[in-house]
């Protein structure tokens, strides 16, 4: 999880994929009603279920 008070945006996060369905990005975390609440009312939301987008971080810990 992510330091508190730290903003980043969605499209950095692990969480954040594309649909070829809908043809669009979604969220795939699921926020709760409060959580969402609060990201609809603020950009600066601090999401709970932010991972970083990442691929190599496997790669670091084997060394």
């Amino acid at each position: 999880m992510q330091k508190k008070g730290r903003h980043v945006s969605c499209d950095t996060c692990g969480n954040y994929v594309y649909d070829e369905e809908y043809e669009c990005y979604i969220c795939e975390a699921s926020l709760d009603e409060d959580e969402m609440a609060a990201f609809l009312e603020n950009r600066h939301f601090v999401c709970p279920y932010y991972q970083t987008d990442d691929e190599y971080r496997i790669v670091r810990k084997q060394m």
